[in-house]
């Protein structure tokens, strides 16, 4: 459970019939946190609230706990039969169970001898929101100042960075104010948090939340930068995120002919700049493991077609058309079962974003005559410890390019469309 300031410890406890205990290290705000606790204990076990027993030690105000009560708290209990674990659950999760169950929020304020209108200071999420419904609630949030800082028309060209909405890069501030900042109010820094976790599927908030903390050395929005472009609610309009190792798009569909939005840009640098040929704790490698799977399928003949020596520039994923020669195999000449690896290859890739971006990206690339279509390269150089499980491969057709550059640490340029007259912006 992740909240601010003075820490204090508490036992929620469920009934003897299920008898699991949950002994939670949280800080005390105020008392719609502890009724946050309760709520997010209660969902995640998926009990009804009324079913719950929380019993708090008297130690729950006291400013400096026993030693002993102290230690119980560093320890974080849960039931792995759930395959849930209680950080999973944000303060994201906590708005929408309070837009969806208000009677409960009162329950539960009750449930530790507090009165109900402790909760009124929380803002219920509605139930319909999307990551495009919260930026529009984002930029109606903003003052004047606000917008004039970090937002954009539609069409603004940077003196340095060309049409900015469209730019792509692996390490970059698309405007000066992080997010985590005293620029953002706290519930504006919230929004940002769910428009975030609405592109991400929710397997991957976790994971990508990791690679944020290991590559910029600290919590969600400490080294991240937003900007909005157009005007939510009236038009086209697009939301952009970027930091180090991110660029990540929300658009509501406004941007034409592209998947994402336009290019979008993950990486992770796990153990440091020069990772082990193992990548060990990077979120991403599993993505290389998966296709190198497909090279270990291939024949003596076609891993001399697939292999090339020397590697593009990690940002050269413009769109070459139908008609260039693309480094690697085709796709179309691989066997039945090979290309159904590939179509598993393609499913890993866009496994971390919402569906409606899985549907976009392969629709874009029906559009332009599916993975048959497609070749597959693996690049010899870069390749770490020398044990031949290449660290850098590339799927590419017309419009659809995936390029995995994974020495010294992971970087992956992604840009797609549904034809190939989009010009790239890196």
């Amino acid at each position: 459970v992740e909240l601010v300031l003075q820490p204090f410890s508490g036992s929620f406890v469920i009934p003897p019939a299920l008898p699991v205990v949950y002994d939670l290290s949280v800080v005390w705000t105020s008392a719609r946190d502890v009724t946050w606790v309760i709520l997010t204990v209660c969902r995640w076990r998926r009990y009804n609230l009324q079913a719950l027993h929380c019993t708090l030690d008297s130690e729950l105000r006291t400013p400096n706990p026993k030693p002993e009560q102290r230690a119980m708290t560093k320890k974080h209990h849960y039931c792995a039969a759930d395959d849930v674990h209680p950080d999973e659950w944000h303060r994201r999760q906590f708005l929408q169970a309070a837009g969806k169950a208000a009677a409960m929020t009162a329950v539960g304020a009750s449930v530790v001898g507090l009165p109900a209108t402790a909760t009124k200071t929380i803002a219920a999420t509605p139930e319909t929101a999307t990551p495009e419904t919260d930026v529009k609630r984002l930029y109606d949030s903003l003052t004047e100042d606000q917008k004039q800082a970090i937002c954009f028309d539609w069409n603004h060209n940077d003196p340095e960075r060309g049409l900015l909405r469209t730019r792509v890069s692996n390490n970059w501030r698309i405007t000066s104010q992080y997010v985590l900042s005293d620029f953002y109010t706290r519930d504006q820094q919230d929004l940002v948090r769910a428009i975030f976790e609405g592109i991400i599927d929710p397997e991957w908030h976790d994971r990508v939340t990791q690679q944020l903390s290991d590559d910029s050395r600290g919590p969600f929005g400490n080294r991240q930068s937003v900007a909005i472009f157009g005007k939510p609610g009236n038009g086209k309009f697009e939301f952009v995120m970027t930091g180090r190792h991110m660029t990540l798009r929300c658009d509501g569909n406004s941007a034409d002919h592209v998947a994402f939005g336009g290019p979008i840009f993950y990486g992770h640098a796990a153990g440091g700049f020069n990772e082990s040929a193992d990548h060990s704790g990077n979120v991403y490698w599993e993505q290389a493991v998966v296709a190198n799977q497909v090279f270990d399928m291939l024949s003596g003949k076609q891993r001399e077609q697939a292999l090339i020596d020397g590697r593009p520039e990690e940002s050269a994923v413009g769109f070459r058309g139908a008609e260039d020669r693309f480094d690697g195999i085709p796709v179309a000449e691989l066997s039945a079962d090979q290309q159904e690896h590939v179509q598993s290859v393609l499913q890993k890739l866009i496994e971390p974003y919402r569906q409606s971006d899985r549907d976009e990206v392969v629709a874009c690339l029906q559009a332009q005559g599916g993975l048959q279509r497609c070749h597959l390269a693996f690049y010899r150089d870069g390749d770490i410890g020398d044990d031949q499980v290449w660290d850098n491969w590339r799927l590419e057709g017309p419009a659809f390019v995936w390029y995995f550059r994974g020495s010294p640490h992971v970087h992956v340029w992604v840009n797609v469309a549904d034809e190939p007259g989009v010009i790239l912006n890196a």
